[in-house]
């Protein structure tokens, strides 16, 4: 099994929030496509790293997660790209953990 985990910012470049509903579809979208979603929002994570020219970044994060069997990597590469769009962002962080369900 699979762990795919999507890193979203709650804040767009100009520190301006994203509209709740952006989250909520893709919360529908996950859910019905991969048969359920866990999505942490209640308590925001953050994310700090160093840019090209070594500035610190902050972001505030929600993580959604689902679980699947088999990585279609093209189809999640696709997805990504999609989010970047959606969330003008140059990089979304989506990765994917093996886990055995116990």
């Amino acid at each position: 099994m699979q762990l795919i985990q999507i890193f979203l910012p709650l804040y767009d470049n100009n520190k301006r929030e994203f509209d709740r509903s952006l989250y909520d579809d893709l919360r529908s979208r996950l859910k019905d496509q991969f048969g359920g979603v866990t999505f942490y929002r209640n308590a925001p994570a953050e994310g700090l790293w160093k840019d090209e020219r070594g500035k610190t970044n902050f972001d505030e994060l929600v993580i959604a997660e689902v679980m699947i069997a088999n990585v279609n990597e093209e189809w999640w590469q696709q997805f990504r790209q999609r989010l970047e769009e959606i969330f003008d962002q140059e990089e979304i962080l989506i990765r994917s953990i093996a886990f055995e369900q116990l």
